[in-house]
């Protein structure tokens, strides 16, 4: 279904290119590895570092490899409880799932889809190890509860930031505020490294050395290569989490123009925004709410409907005038891995509610205003 949207005459997506990209990749074919944690593994993995002041900053293969990454990093065992929104990708209960957590769902809030931080506290028991805000569209969750909660009850947080590169919550970046972060270059996001890739970043000193060693396959390889060590050998759990030479190649080209990617997608943010809020005032849909203290990305756009009736009439719509448009997560607690593995803790108010109500208007670096338009006019003919 997704490959046939991306065919028609306005895409939901396409990858971020900005020109450098095939130049580099070529210039890894010519050095003599393609294996993780080359020239340009190193000097993206450096970027993060400098740009989010974290204490140290591991490329993934993708961002599910990033949090599965974390869940070991905190020693997720049988039987701990985790606390997540279910209106997620199914990587975020995954990674944790898969070290014998119980996920425990909590409810969302309207204005940004988020984490309800003020559901957290109630959902925490003995038994639980970790929260992972999620931060829905690149709009930051409100990290400042969420981590005095963490500290009243000697919690890690995990942040899912795989939609928040270039997003900040009170000036500091996503990814950047829990003792772990996590970001996505999979082709939908706004920064890839060639379709897939991730990045686990650590605020915590605690994790930096044997982040190092579970991502070589739990062994101690690393300080082999720094000299520290006569030779490496297998010292703990891991797998292999390093992408290689290749994705970080791309993803240098994207790095190169970070912030021109961001201002271009803002810019086409703000077009929908502003061209569409007469249907608010018409009380048709309702537009992304934006908190004082967060500074979003465009990561991407979306507007909410009345109800799935309507959502799924809207999007018939567009898609028979040749606009790819689509809705989004199905709760995690709703579905069949959701109910075995977690619970939902209280009530469902928002979380099944607004995530029917909600479609995704195509959004990529390089959309023309004459697409937007299009969109923009379909939208509002089905109204008007």
């Amino acid at each position: 279904m997704y490959e046939e949207l991306n065919m028609m005459s306005i895409c939901f997506n396409k990858p971020s290119a900005t020109g450098n990209e095939i130049k580099y990749i070529q210039q890894a074919l010519q050095n003599e590895s393609l294996a993780g944690d080359g020239f340009f593994g190193k000097n993206c993995q450096q970027w993060f570092v400098n740009h989010l002041r974290c204490k140290k900053a591991l490329l993934t293969p993708s961002c599910t490899h990033a949090l599965e990454l974390a869940a070991i990093l905190i020693d997720i065992h049988p039987g701990d409880e985790v606390i997540m929104p279910s209106y997620t990708f199914v990587s975020t209960a995954n990674a944790f799932v898969l070290r014998g957590a119980k996920i425990v769902f909590v409810d969302i809030r309207p204005d940004t889809m988020n984490i309800d931080e003020r559901k957290i506290e109630d959902a925490i028991v003995e038994k639980t190890k970790a929260i992972v805000p999620v931060h829905y569209a690149g709009v930051g969750c409100e990290m400042d509860t969420i981590m005095a909660l963490a500290e009243r009850y000697d919690l890690f947080v995990v942040e899912d930031a795989a939609q928040g590169m270039m997003s900040s919550y009170k000036s500091r970046e996503l990814g950047s505020i829990g003792h772990l972060g996590a970001y996505s270059f999979h082709e939908t996001k706004n920064y890839t490294s060639g379709g897939e890739g991730g990045l686990l970043i650590i605020n915590d000193s605690r994790f930096k050395e044997r982040a190092e060693i579970v991502r070589e396959k739990g062994t101690n390889r690393n300080l082999f290569f720094r000299g520290m060590v006569d030779k490496y050998s297998w010292v703990d759990v891991g797998s292999s989490y390093l992408p290689s030479e290749l994705q970080s190649a791309y993803l240098w080209g994207q790095l190169e123009k970070a912030e021109d990617i961001n201002r271009q997608r803002l810019t086409a943010w703000e077009y929908y925004y502003y061209h569409l809020s007469v249907l608010v005032e018409k009380g048709n849909i309702e537009l992304p709410i934006i908190p004082n203290g967060c500074i979003h990305n465009a990561h991407m756009f979306y507007i909410k409907v009345a109800d799935v009736e309507e959502r799924s009439s809207l999007l018939s719509h567009l898609k028979e005038n040749g606009v790819a448009a689509l809705f989004h997560y199905v709760p995690l607690h709703s579905s069949e891995a959701g109910m075995k593995y977690g619970r939902f803790h209280g009530q469902d108010e928002y979380t099944s509610k607004e995530s029917d109500r909600l479609i995704r208007l195509p959004l990529w670096l390089g959309i023309s205003q004459s697409e937007q338009n299009k969109v923009i006019s379909l939208i509002k003919d089905y109204y008007f």
